[in-house]
């Protein structure tokens, strides 16, 4: 088995070993092969003695935001397997290359929405629970009211006021996706919405934009659904803006359906005339991985003073086993005995906010052995956005 990162004209193979794997139809090969020529997202593949690709994994480049930083990482997409080559550990082969040059590379976390957690977590990504999903009938919104103006985007307009306020919205929450108009552009604001049924609204006030809203009109009997795909508000009165534009589908939709962070739950912040009208259902769609403790821990928020110690266990890259002295503004390694004892896959959990120290502690992987009041008041809850699909 031969692992390495594939040549742009074996990338149509890899969009074939996707369409089988993803129960996929590919209705136009010629085109596919045309824009596979170009596509410029790195590719990994294990290949067979005869050459014959096997598997592979699609890895994007993304920069995440972490404790008010930038830090690069990527994301991983498109795993998948020929049948006449599955349990021969190929996928595994791939990623143990595919880490260590992320790491060499300098990236310090890597994400994915798995379709199975116990998979993943073999190598080394761990559940990060961000989002709760919400359905509601539009009636529950009737006490807000939006009194600004609404602008609805065309195809073919600018999304720099778009991308702008998502910028800044998400400028709060860790794990955002850095965006720019082009992103915004061709992965949020596409489509025509008298064919795609895609409406994307710009809120106003006082001819200050103060939010957006991206929904779905989906067709379903005995009334249709307005699914919520995108948003962003500027502060409190953006975020009731969005409630009272939303509002004024009564006569139009059965229900609203919206994904939320779960450090924002909706039953507590809105007035609601019967909250238990309120569908609240929690997802585990999304997992991360440190790919370099070292810089992960130079990152994280840390307060003024603070010195401990963390050792680290990772079985697929072994610059990250070790022990670091971490303070406010220097991470090293050393030989003392560490406070916090932890997998891998905690440590991603702990860092990005998912759980705090008082949940990790509940887990077999996490170990404290002093020093446990600096501990918890680095390892804390943090808001989490998970907005762009790869």
């Amino acid at each position: 088995m031969m692992i390495r990162k594939l040549e742009q004209h074996e990338k149509f193979d890899a969009r074939l070993v996707m369409t089988l794997a993803f129960h996929q139809r590919m209705e136009d090969p010629e085109k596919e092969k045309r824009e596979s020529e170009t596509d410029p997202v790195e590719d990994w593949g294990a290949f067979d003695e005869d050459g014959r690709l096997m598997a592979l994994i699609v890895h994007h480049r993304f920069s995440f935001r972490m404790d008010g930083q930038w830090i690069p990482g990527g994301g991983i997409g498109g795993v998948s397997t020929l049948p006449e080559y599955r349990d021969r550990g190929a996928v595994r082969e791939i990623f143990g290359e595919l880490l260590a040059d992320a790491y060499r590379e300098g990236q310090v976390l890597s994400a994915l929405y798995p379709f199975n957690h116990a998979f993943y977590r073999k190598f080394g990504y761990e559940t990060v629970r961000w989002r709760d999903e919400y359905s509601f009938p539009p009636s529950l919104l009737r006490e807000y009211r939006f009194t600004g103006k609404a602008v609805q985007w065309q195809a073919g307009q600018p999304v720099s006021e778009y991308t702008a306020l998502y910028e800044a919205f998400a400028s709060g929450f860790n794990l955002a996706i850095r965006r720019d108009d082009k992103k915004m552009q061709g992965e949020h604001m596409k489509g025509e919405w008298h064919k795609d049924r895609r409406f994307s609204y710009m809120l106003y006030e006082e001819n200050k934009a103060i939010a957006y809203v991206t929904f779905q009109d989906i067709r379903h009997d005995p009334a249709a659904i307005l699914a919520v795909q995108d948003y962003a508000w500027d502060g409190p009165a953006g975020f009731r803006a969005i409630l009272g534009f939303l509002s004024r589908f009564t006569a139009d939709y059965g229900s609203i359906e919206i994904g939320l962070p779960t450090c924002l739950e909706l039953a507590s912040v809105i007035h609601a005339k019967d909250a238990y009208d309120i569908r609240q259902t929690g997802t585990q769609c999304y997992m991360v991985r440190v790919v370099n403790v070292e810089k992960l821990l130079e990152t994280l928020e840390k307060p003024e003073g603070c010195a401990f110690t963390v050792k680290a266990s990772d079985s697929m890259i072994p610059e990250n086993n070790g022990t670091w002295l971490v303070r406010k503004d220097s991470v090293r390694r050393t030989e003392a005995l560490p406070d916090l004892e932890v997998s891998v896959q905690a440590l991603g959990q702990l860092a990005c906010g998912s759980t705090n120290l008082a949940e990790a502690k509940l887990r077999e992987d996490v170990r404290i052995s002093g020093n446990e009041e600096i501990l918890k008041k680095v390892f804390v809850r943090k808001p989490i956005l998970v907005a762009d699909h790869y």
